[in-house]
């Protein structure tokens, strides 16, 4: 019984907002519920005499993702961005941090409805008595390939 009180309490105290947003010139409560109802039908048949706007394509998504990388003191932060899900491209830029001899440190990683990548990465330094790779690693050879790496997945992926 309390709960009905406390409704009808509620449901009164809101039938001036009522009134006023619908600019009703009505003094009775169902009469303003009734002009409600329809200021509710001509918003709404206004709305459907909007333009509805078209769905992208997935021919209209920029198929190449974008890339960046940043060096830091502690390695660099690299970041891949698609506006589409690329399936396998995580394992080319994974391949391409291997060949760098990137260990990554810290990574995130979405691949629901678009791709995105944000990995820190740090060179790992190996004791080898004959050190073949004499690359020294800054963003700019990082960016090249792991671009590399993206362009791969492309001509793989094209194929099927």
């Amino acid at each position: 019984m309390v709960f009905r009180v406390h409704k009808r309490t509620l449901m009164y105290r809101n039938l001036p907002l009522l009134r006023s947003i619908t600019y009703s010139r009505s003094h009775r409560n169902t009469s303003i519920v009734l002009d409600a109802t329809d200021y509710i039908k001509q918003k709404l048949e206004e709305l459907n005499k909007l333009p509805i706007p078209t769905p992208l394509k997935i021919v209209d998504y920029d198929p190449m993702p974008k890339l960046k990388v940043v060096a830091q003191e502690e390695g660099f932060v690299i970041k891949v961005l698609s506006e589409r899900s690329c399936q396998g491209l995580l394992v080319f830029i994974l391949e391409a941090f291997e060949e760098l001899g990137l260990e990554v440190l810290q990574a995130r990683v979405s691949c629901v409805d678009n791709f995105c990548l944000e990995a820190v990465g740090n060179r790992v330094i190996a004791n080898y008595e004959n050190n073949q790779d004499t690359r020294k690693l800054d963003a700019q050879l990082v960016e090249q390939v792991v671009f590399q790496a993206i362009q791969n997945w492309r001509k793989v992926t094209q194929k099927y």
